[in-house]
């Protein structure tokens, strides 16, 4: 198990997971829809497959490129704790038990399960073919609260697609900080990415305005529809997180990349969903 849990780099799930609580009870408490223990449950189910099954394919798919990076060739299939085959079987497991979580939500959720599948599994082949491989990841993280809307509602909604966009947005510019380390790598090996396209300081000033973007759209469900304070505070450490990590990477020093990818971005999801929790439970219940 913890060679899985190593595997789909388990720990990353804090980048989703909190934007999937966020719009699992913005439809609970914006809807005339109830909270209900087993639709959460089944939402978190599906989350962990989706996110297992996108993982697990990623590091199948890139084994023979992990194996050449230096920065790469210690995750499990190079370095030989776990066979391709199993990566693979791994990842098959994940997607039915995916399938089949929805079909016990509602006929919306199980009808779209192929459809967010292909999005976060073909994520795994864009950067052979594409710089905008970056977006592609934000699409596919970016279906957590939309999704979990869905789980509540079975309908679709605008409220829960600022935030949607956000993730696209937030995710995209901080994979483009993530891939600087791979900059050279890629190029020299052929493979897309916005690092190796446009070089490090266009790389980060699109990923500059990709975050200006998030914060945006964060802040646009409060003219649609009505926050206290507490949304304010969690919105006003999300962009702050977002600054912050801009300030912490240079042009000219990467050495602080792995503490803005996962520390920043990890703080700026958890405490902007739990303030989120907090405006609407508590305060607006």
């Amino acid at each position: 198990m913890k060679k899985y849990f190593s595997l789909v780099t388990f720990s990353h799930t804090i980048f989703a997971m909190p934007f999937a609580f966020i719009g699992f009870f913005l439809a609970v408490t914006t809807t005339e829809h109830t909270f209900n223990w087993v639709k959460l449950l089944l939402m978190l189910l599906c989350m962990v497959f989706a996110r297992n099954s996108a993982m697990a394919f990623n590091r199948y798919l890139d084994r023979d490129i992990d194996a050449l990076n230096p920065r790469t060739k210690v995750r499990d299939i190079p370095a030989g704790r776990i066979s391709p085959a199993n990566a693979l079987t791994f990842t098959l497991v994940n997607c039915a038990l995916f399938i089949i979580t929805t079909w016990f939500i509602n006929k919306l959720c199980f009808f779209l399960s192929p459809v967010a599948l292909l999005v976060v599994l073909g994520y795994s082949a864009t950067k052979r073919f594409t710089a905008l491989c970056h977006l592609v990841l934000g699409l596919g993280l970016s279906l957590a609260p939309i999704g979990a809307y869905l789980v509540v509602t079975g309908e679709f909604a605008m409220l829960p697609v600022f935030f949607s966009l956000a993730v696209i947005c937030w995710v995209s510019g901080f994979d483009i900080i993530y891939a600087l380390q791979d900059e050279d790598f890629d190029r020299n090996h052929h493979l897309h990415s916005i690092p190796s396209a446009l070089g490090t300081v266009r790389a980060l000033n699109l990923s500059t305005f990709l975050h200006v973007l998030s914060a945006i759209f964060v802040i646009l469900p409060a003219v649609f529809y009505e926050f206290g304070f507490a949304y304010y505070i969690g919105l006003a450490v999300y962009c702050s997180m977002l600054v912050y990590q801009h300030r912490l990477v240079k042009p000219n020093d990467l050495s602080r990349v792995n503490f803005a990818f996962m520390t920043t971005n990890g703080i700026a999801s958890v405490v902007f969903a739990v303030f989120f929790l907090i405006d609407r439970l508590w305060i607006h219940k």
